[in-house]
């Protein structure tokens, strides 16, 4: 059976990479848009099957990966910042506060319909810097695309004093240990998928 990855975003497509498995990046069409009253953990949650479920009927024999990520500060979410004005405040009002991040991560069987959904969390907490340093930090990193403001595979680790969780993957938004467990709560290996410099396709 086929991988397929839901998702557009170049930092999930470079994370499944890494484990050598053969799959083919599709974008599914989901409205985002959050529920009244839904929590975060709900909305990654729900988007996550959402996003799997989108590509069913396109990929009837194949595991589908969705995945959908929010960090919240104080039990409000944090949005992309679009702009380096938006980012610059988002980042300011973040010093020394702790950020969640909420992965909601879905594994559909599109042959059985089966599918497993979890939610992995994953904490950081942010340095005391000046507003010449987070400026600096803006210009060259440019994570305006990226919920909280940074890439914490990138220069976003110079933000932080601390992490918490068992996975750093899950920072980039797909969390590959959990991943690895929902392939084997159905019994499929996937040292058995592995190949030599495994590249996405599509």
């Amino acid at each position: 059976m086929k991988i397929i990855l839901a998702s557009s975003s170049p930092y999930r497509s470079a994370l499944l990479k890494k484990l050598c498995v053969p799959f083919e990046c599709m974008t599914p069409q989901v409205d985002e848009t959050m529920l009244a009253g839904e929590s975060v953990e709900q909305q990654v949650q729900r988007l996550a099957h959402l996003k799997a479920k989108a590509l069913a009927s396109q990929f009837s024999n194949a595991f589908i990966i969705g995945s959908d990520q929010l960090a919240s500060h104080e039990g409000m979410a944090l949005g992309k910042p679009g702009n380096f004005n938006n980012a610059l405040k988002q980042l300011s009002g973040l010093q020394g506060q702790r950020v969640e991040f909420h992965t909601g991560l879905c594994l559909l069987n599109s042959s059985t319909g089966e599918q497993q959904t979890i939610i992995e969390k994953f904490t950081v907490e942010f340095k005391q810097l000046s507003t010449k340093q987070l400026e600096r930090y803006l210009t060259i990193e440019q994570p305006f695309d990226c919920a909280g403001s940074f890439k914490s595979e990138g220069l976003g680790i110079t933000l932080f004093e601390r992490l918490e969780g068992r996975d750093p993957n899950s920072l980039i938004g797909l969390p590959l240990i959990a991943l690895i467990e929902l392939f084997a709560n159905w019994h499929i290996d996937l040292f058995d998928y592995m190949q030599v410099a495994a590249q996405p396709t599509g």
